[in-house]
């Protein structure tokens, strides 16, 4: 028998009431979770700060400290090392003095996986939660993964390096590069930076497998290192960053030939690294053994260099000519903000349209600066011409502390540092013997053909100026996610430290001691001697042998400055002859077009103020005893000067000591011009 209704009726109010406390239990969990998410992410937000905050005070004490240091004259540490300092002083704060934040960290197994996934969707009680790869971590660090919240917050992502503090860097070294020492010593820094790099990288990659091969024997190799990680590690370790000391050298006005030489090297050294490393990493042998030497692999990589380097170098090339025309073809030198912004736009995209393609946005980058310097800048605005100076020299000088603050913080914070004592000795050891196979030997050959000689001090101040950098850093930060690239960015980091410290700090007294001149006028030549133009002078068979070879290795010089002097300068900029004087007579209506009327309305043509360029009008002289004679004017009583038309005149007095010289058989001329060039073999 059921029970009386009056006894049942209670019973549904009960159930009734039972499930709204149900819900208003699943709302009241659902609100708690929602007020923990945001939570956790106000505190997320308020780490990011923080961290952020962090680097900007490390810039600020950095910056008040070199101040400090100029102002006593001190030179014994330059601001990059200040920056590492600083750097180390707050990592180990954050490693030792904040608390563990996050222990939430949980295994889970995917058995069933062959491979990992970039991205995971996991479902935990009915919601989605994505998750990222970070990279692989060895079964017996597990355990130790970090727990802190702030020290991942400072681990920065690797492409920030490469996307955004490198391009200001390798620009701004395009941009302000010295081009009348650099393309002077044009020759020797190519083969310094090419032919250099790739000797020493394969000297250490070598020296540093037998180094493994050792590591194997003593027991201290605990898991696979390859021949191939061995010439990758050569290449990262071979891009040298000698900005202690061009610091010092740009101080102290050390000899211009070094300057350029060491600063030359050092920025195409970073190109062919980069590049290097990247064809080291396209090497893929066919069949079973994927690391031993094939053939076809080996000049497949070969290619893959050419290839990369040319295209880069294409890239960068173009865009700077399309900056030009832009600037040149438009009025946007009536507004120089917008000018300036387009400069800074265009310049920066050249690095990501390069990754992009498949090519190497450092190399793209650093011609892109190199042609805005020669050719953009003559088209901007006094104001623009300012400001994009002013604006990549602090993007460059941020940029660069930044990342020597992020490598003190990097040896405490980075979680997968393996250090090895025999290979930190053994790369040591590699790196002085393939400096010194890639200095020594090349300046001998050089010596062969240069006419002022690399001495032997300049060759031990090469050799010792050999630091490690931001470029090596950041290669080898790239790609940490096996045992060897973790063991190869370990020894990087310490390399850096101790080439910025002791060598940098040493470089003072080592000039010094090598007596290398300091005090030097960078825009001023050494007075010219007697046989400076020697292709001018002297008749008989030694001496035509003598000039026969200086215009055979002057040849390539003359050619380019003609060819640029009278066709790309007038097509891409405002200065130069008018196109009317150097194309030919049925090319009259596309030379109208492309001249700029400034070319017409000025009385003498522009001369670049900021990028002196192989030869200034002043640098085209011969010179006869005490007499000297300049395409534009005098520093003797004979003159020279230049037409309207681009036409060169010559003086009574000049043509008198020119059959004085007998060199009118020795003048270079070009249509519209006529230029008279010192051929001095200084390559």
């Amino acid at each position: 028998m059921g029970l009386p209704l009056r006894c049942r009726l209670p019973v549904l109010p009960l159930l009734l009431l039972a499930a709204g406390g149900l819900r208003a239990a699943e709302r009241s969990s659902s609100a708690m979770e929602e007020l923990a998410t945001e939570k956790e992410a106000e505190e997320s937000h308020r780490q990011d700060s923080v961290s952020l905050l962090t680097f900007i005070l490390l810039l600020t004490l950095t910056i008040l400290t070199i101040w400090l240091f100029k102002h006593r004259r001190v030179r014994f540490l330059h601001e990059t090392g200040l920056a590492m300092i600083y750097g180390l002083i707050v990592g180990v704060i954050l490693r030792y003095g904040t608390p563990s934040t996050s222990g939430h960290d949980k295994p889970f197994s995917c058995s069933q996986e062959d491979r990992p996934f970039t991205t995971l969707l996991v479902n935990v009680s009915g919601k989605f939660f994505e998750y990222t790869l970070k990279g692989e971590i060895s079964p017996g660090k597990i355990h130790n993964v970090e727990q802190n919240d702030m020290l991942r917050k400072v681990t920065f992502d690797p492409e920030v390096f490469f996307n955004i503090l490198l391009p200001p860097i390798i620009f701004h070294a395009g941009y302000s590069l010295k081009k009348r020492h650099f393309f002077r010593n044009l020759g020797s820094i190519l083969a310094y930076a090419f032919l250099g790099t790739a000797v020493s990288c394969f000297i250490i990659g070598n020296l540093m497998y037998g180094v493994v091969k050792l590591m194997k024997l003593v027991g201290q190799l605990s898991d696979k290192f390859y021949y191939t990680d061995c010439l990758l590690f050569g290449a990262i370790i071979s891009a040298t960053d000698p900005v202690t000391v061009l610091a010092i050298f740009n101080e102290l006005h050390a000899d211009v030939d070094l300057y350029a030489l060491l600063f030359g090297e050092s920025v195409l050294n970073d190109a062919v690294a980069i590049v290097l490393s990247s064809s080291i990493v396209a090497y893929q042998p066919t069949g079973e053994n994927t690391h031993a030497f094939d053939a076809a692999a080996f000049f497949k990589s070969v290619g893959v260099f050419l290839g990369i380097f040319s295209g880069s170098f294409m890239m960068g090339a173009v865009t700077g000519v399309v900056t030009a025309l832009v600037t040149k073809f438009t009025k946007l030198h009536c507004f120089p903000l917008l000018e300036t912004a387009l400069f800074f736009l265009m310049s920066w995209s050249t690095f990501l349209l390069a990754e992009a393609c498949g090519f190497t946005g450092v190399v793209a980058v650093l011609f892109c600066g190199i042609t805005q310097a020669h050719y953009t800048y003559n088209n901007l605005s006094v104001e623009s011409r300012s400001r994009t100076k002013q604006l990549f020299e602090v993007l460059h000088f941020l940029a660069e502390n930044f990342i020597f603050s992020y490598m003190g913080l990097a040896l405490f914070t980075f979680q997968k540092h393996i250090f090895s004592p025999v290979f930190i000795i053994g790369a040591f050891i590699a790196i002085f013997l393939g400096r010194a196979a890639h200095i020594y030997p090349l300046s001998f050959l050089l010596n062969l053909g240069r006419r002022h000689k690399i001495s032997w001090n300049f060759q031990h101040m090469m050799m010792f100026s050999g630091l490690r950098g931001a470029m090596a850093f950041a290669l080898a930060i790239r790609d940490t996610a096996t045992y060897s690239h973790q063991m190869m960015f370990s020894t990087t980091l310490l390399i850096v430290f101790f080439t910025v410290w002791i060598v940098g700090g040493g470089t003072t007294p080592m000039l010094s001691w090598l007596n290398i001149r300091v005090g030097v006028d960078p825009d001023q030549d050494p007075p010219p001697t007697n046989d400076s133009f020697q292709v001018l002078q002297g008749d008989g068979p030694d001496s035509e042998r003598r000039n026969r070879t200086k215009q055979e290795s002057a040849w390539l010089f003359r050619l380019w400055y003609s060819f640029d002097h009278n066709y790309l300068k007038p097509i891409l900029t405002h200065s130069g002859p008018p196109l009317t004087t150097t194309l030919p007579s049925w090319c009259g209506l596309i030379a109208r077009c492309l001249t700029s009327p400034q070319v017409y309305d000025n009385q003498e043509q522009l001369r670049e103020e900021d990028s002196d360029f192989i030869l200034n009008d002043g640098d085209l002289t011969v010179t006869y005893g005490d007499t000297t004679i300049t395409a534009n004017g005098s520093s003797g009583p004979h003159t020279a000067t230049t037409s309207l038309d681009g036409r060169r005149t010559k003086s009574s007095s000049e043509e008198a000591l020119e059959r004085d010289l007998g060199a009118a058989d020795h003048e270079v001329t070009s249509r519209g011009t006529r230029l008279v060039f010192p051929l001095e073999d200084n390559a």
